[in-house]
């Protein structure tokens, strides 16, 4: 018996519980992980490319994202199968923060953390695949377009990244789609020839 397991199960249930621990019963877990440019070769932090994706600010960014994953993950791991939804997610998480090394490298004092990145490369995907796509929001009565969804988000992370607060790392949000973008373009060319069709 072949049993293929959910690689957007495994990322979605291990993010939640690992940002609830950190937030709710070991802060350390948090601190461990954030992603700190300046300390990546001083400290050989190299994992925290990843690992920092696996925790969030407060119990809001944590429930924005999972949402955001929720209603583009699952269906789009179906789509394109597990394991290039697993290349997806993990190599937008890893470019999405590429910016951000670049931009704090010399910022001892910089670090962030979050999902948001790998999330935006997923969405971005999961719109090549299926622009009819919507997700629905609580308390907004009406369904969201993906691609509506999509602009909004972009425009909320470019004010954010202008007026940062906290350790949400907005400027991922960018190179995080762009990641999702060139990933369709890359693994299925095809996937736009199907949407300008």
């Amino acid at each position: 018996m072949n049993i293929e397991i959910s690689v957007a199960l495994v990322i979605f249930a291990g993010t939640i519980a690992l940002s609830l621990m950190g937030l709710y019963t070991n802060p350390r877990i948090i601190e461990r992980n954030l992603f700190r440019p300046y300390w990546i070769a001083r400290k050989r932090q190299y994992e925290t490319f990843i690992t920092s994706g696996f925790v969030h600010a407060d119990l809001t960014h944590l429930l924005f994202n999972m949402v955001t994953f929720y209603f583009f993950a699952f269906p789009l791991e179906r789509w394109i199968g597990s394991v290039k939804f697993a290349l997806l997610y993990f190599s937008g998480l890893i470019a999405s923060h590429a910016g951000t090394y670049q931009k704090h490298k010399n910022n001892p004092e910089y670090a962030s953390l979050g999902a948001s990145g790998a999330i935006s490369a997923v969405l971005f995907a999961a719109i090549v695949y299926n622009p009819s796509q919507s997700l629905i929001i609580i308390p907004i009565p009406v369904p969201i377009p993906a691609p509506l969804f999509a602009v909004a988000y972009l425009a909320y992370s470019w004010y954010a990244a202008k007026n940062p607060r906290g350790r949400i790392n907005h400027d991922a949000h960018f190179g995080g789609a762009v990641a999702g973008l060139l990933f369709v373009a890359l693994t299925d060319p095809g996937a736009y020839r199907a949407l300008l069709g």
